[in-house]
């Protein structure tokens, strides 16, 4: 089995900060991060089989690659709505609205793991990208593809 060729880049580069920078806010913005493109979610709870701009696959080829954005979904949401509940508890104590701490908490966190989904699992993707630098053969397996290149909505 051959090593596929890298994009050009010198190995410095692969794990510069300026290139983490540059992938995770491209993420951050829900915009492809290889490329920058947009258009890369089909709908608030999947994305795109693969970019529109530069033809990556967005699954990457596993078919449990996302096990990953839900588990920082889940801690993320877990890490604010704990501390939220310690502000509010110290901020109110010693009347501590336990009632409302356990109904708020319930509902900010179903809310917040529907509100944050998009972004963990395409900040996942960049997260990818960054220790697996997309390869050339990856990008031409996806310009290859024949599904249809901008995402589509399912009824």
């Amino acid at each position: 089995m051959s090593n596929p060729r890298r994009l050009p880049q010198d190995e410095a580069a692969e794990l510069s900060t300026a290139r983490a920078w540059r992938i995770m806010s491209r993420a951050a913005r829900l915009r492809c991060p290889n490329c920058g493109g947009d258009r890369i979610l089909d709908g608030w709870f999947a994305l795109a089989h693969r970019c529109p701009t530069c033809g990556l696959v967005l699954d990457r080829g596993e078919s449990d690659y996302f096990l990953g954005a839900y588990l920082v979904n889940l801690v993320a949401v877990e890490l604010i709505l704990a501390a939220i509940m310690v502000v509010i508890g110290i901020a109110t104590a010693p009347d501590v609205p336990w009632t409302l701490l356990m109904w708020g908490g319930i509902v900010f966190a179903l809310v917040a793991a529907i509100a944050c989904y998009p972004w963990t699992k395409v900040l996942w993707l960049g997260f990818d990208i960054m220790l697996r630098p997309v390869t050339h053969e990856e990008l031409a397996l996806g310009r290859e593809d024949t599904r249809a290149v901008s995402p589509t909505r399912h009824a």
